[in-house]
Formats: structure tokens, C-alpha cells, sequence
């Protein structure tokens, strides 16, 4: 369901998890266009010559798949802020899920807040947070033009 009001949310819904393109062409495209075409995040043997445990997933990557998942769930929200940890890398061509539950809603702001987490097969959480969203108080809030 695709919410696109203050009045659609409810507290405590589950935002619709989805399950982002990880694999290593899509990271580097993103890498590339974000200016940070460095071999950590492009080249897994590279990577590990660092000591890490492969490629990584860039954390703004994973915070525009956290983005994404608000967007999809109500196309007419105003993201005010988006504030992660980062517990554990995410790698890249791994699984991961991207997970949202309404934690809060402030009716007179028409703000509602997300608890945020991006989960990895064994259901471990490598990143966490919580994001502030704005949307329309009413559906004739969504249809005033501002004139």
C-alpha cells in the first residue's frame, strides 16, 4: 500500500523490506558517478589487500537504499533527515534487506518516524537509524497547490 498522507500511517507498520542490486557492476556505477572510484569499493582482491573482508557498499549507497524504501512506501514524503550507524561494512555482491517500522507520528507537524535497518542474510544488522519523513496532514493538503 502505497501511503500518501499523515492519515495513511499507522504506528508501528512495517515499511515494505526490499532487497537492493549489491552486485559489483551496479556498486561501481554508483562509486563512479559519486566521485569515490576508489578500489575498496570497486575491486574485491583489492579490497581485501586493505584488510577488509571485500569490496564495500559505500554507506551513502546504503543510506539511498534506505531513502528508496521511504520513497516507495510514500511517494510524497519530504525526507528531513536521515541519521545512521554503520555497525558492520556491507559487502558487496551479498544479500541485504532493507527494513523500516513507524516508530513515531507527530500529528501536528505531519512528521512520522522510521526506525531504519539494513540486514544481512543471517539476519545480522550492519546498519542502523532512524529517519524524520513530512507528508501531506490530509489528502486536501495533497491537492493544494499553494495559490
Amino acid at each position: 500500500m502505497s501511503i500518501s498522507n499523515l492519515a495513511d500511517v499507522e504506528f508501528g507498520v512495517e515499511l515494505p523490506s526490499f532487497t537492493p542490486d549489491t552486485k559489483l557492476a551496479n556498486v561501481k556505477r554508483f562509486a563512479v558517478a559519486a566521485g569515490w572510484d576508489s578500489p575498496r569499493f570497486t575491486d574485491h582482491e583489492a579490497a581485501k589487500k586493505e584488510g577488509l573482508p571485500g569490496a564495500l557498499i559505500p554507506g551513502i549507497m546504503s543510506q539511498g537504499f534506505l531513502s528508496a524504501m521511504i520513497h516507495h512506501w510514500a511517494p510524497a514524503a519530504e525526507i528531513r533527515k536521515v541519521d545512521t550507524v554503520f555497525r558492520a561494512p556491507c559487502i558487496v555482491d551479498q544479500t541485504y534487506h532493507i527494513n523500516g517500522v513507524v516508530t513515531d507520528i507527530d500529528e501536528d507537524l505531519g512528521e512520522v518516524e522510521i526506525d531504519l535497518t539494513v540486514t544481512n542474510e543471517a539476519e545480522e544488522t550492519r546498519v542502523f537509524g532512524t529517519a524524520v519523513v513530512r507528508l501531506p496532514l490530509s489528502r486536501m493538503d495533497e491537492n493544494d497547490s499553494g495559490v
